[in-house]
């Protein structure tokens, strides 16, 4: 390479040339008052480049480069090392619902391990029913339409209309007893190409679920489809807005989160990856939350499938599921 006096000059020579002149540059920037002054003055990216050591032509392009890049609002690496950054999801409203469904999850793990099995459901149930009350209709006349909870003026808080409530009941009802028609008979076949049972299907008393059906809706379905369709659902579908249409019903991103964490919440009270199953029953009773604006009709659809579940296994004698 060739020096401006017209020798050759190895480029060693060159580099060490290139770091005479920035630490030139350097001292007298220091020197000038005037210059550190306005030096101080300007924002700290700027301060870091304006004393970028210089020292091949290579390293001069590539600090010019990079001084651009800053005030553009771009990091380097050396900036990311020893600047603090916030967390990108840390504020971001889904955070809050699913916080505190996480938190209400953990609760009703411990006391589903902790209370003797005989009382550990009612005891789930009104961990739901609790958690609901505060995170969702405390404090808020209006919250019971919001979240899908009038469950036809029974915690309304105008007065009582007993004729709308059970209109209202029947109306649901009947949802989930036609929507059960359309499901139940795949739902069996599934049923036996999963469990594999060992005996044949015999016929057994209906009245050994019937038994069953008023604590499965007061005490896990209604509680559950409070807390998870009523609660979470709604909050996500306000932070993630439903933009499809599916059979009458907007559905979003909410509905497959809510999903997901009701699936691991079953899984977290037993430990069996037969639990995550639950997922999608869980998006049929989003949808109907969705087509019916309650949760009157998925609390009903959700009892009834726990039910049904329950009579497979005895006529298979496999056992309560």
């Amino acid at each position: 390479m060739n020096s401006d006096s017209g020798q050759r000059v190895p480029a060693w020579g060159l580099r060490t040339r290139f770091h005479a002149e920035a630490r030139t540059e350097r001292t007298l920037t220091q020197a000038s008052p005037a210059r550190e002054a306005d030096r101080r003055r300007a924002p700290v990216e700027t301060r870091r480049l304006d004393t970028f050591p210089a020292a091949t032509p290579c390293d001069l392009g590539r600090a010019s480069k990079t001084r651009e890049k800053l005030r553009r609002g771009w990091t380097t690496q050396a900036h990311r090392r020893t600047s603090i950054r916030p967390c990108v999801f840390t504020g971001h409203p889904a955070w809050r619902p699913i916080g505190a469904a996480m938190a209400t999850t953990a609760v009703v793990t411990v006391l589903s391990y902790l209370v003797p099995p005989e009382h550990a459901a009612s005891a789930v149930g009104i961990a739901f029913f609790i958690a609901t009350y505060f995170l969702a209709l405390r404090g808020d006349d209006a919250a019971t339409d919001r979240y899908g909870l009038s469950l036809g003026g029974l915690l309304d808080p105008e007065p009582l209309d007993f004729g709308k409530l059970f209109r209202s009941a029947a109306t649901e009802l009947a949802w989930a007893l036609g929507i059960c028609a359309v499901i139940f008979p795949p739902f069996w076949l599934g049923f036996k190409l999963w469990w594999h049972p060992a005996s044949p299907f015999h016929w057994a008393s209906p009245k050994s679920v019937a038994g069953d059906a008023l604590g499965q809706f007061l005490v896990i379905a209604l509680p559950e489809e409070g807390f998870y369709r009523g609660y979470l659902q709604t909050r996500l579908d306000e932070v993630w807005k439903p933009n499809v249409a599916l059979l009458g019903a907007l559905v979003g991103p909410g509905l497959v989160v809510t999903s997901v964490v009701f699936a691991m919440g079953h899984l977290a009270t037993e430990v069996n990856p037969n639990r995550l199953a639950v997922f999608f029953p869980s998006l049929l009773f989003g949808w109907l939350r969705e087509r019916r604006g309650g949760i009157g009709s998925a609390a009903a659809l959700h009892a009834l499938c726990n039910l049904f579940a329950s009579y497979l296994a005895e006529c298979y004698g496999i056992g309560p599921r």
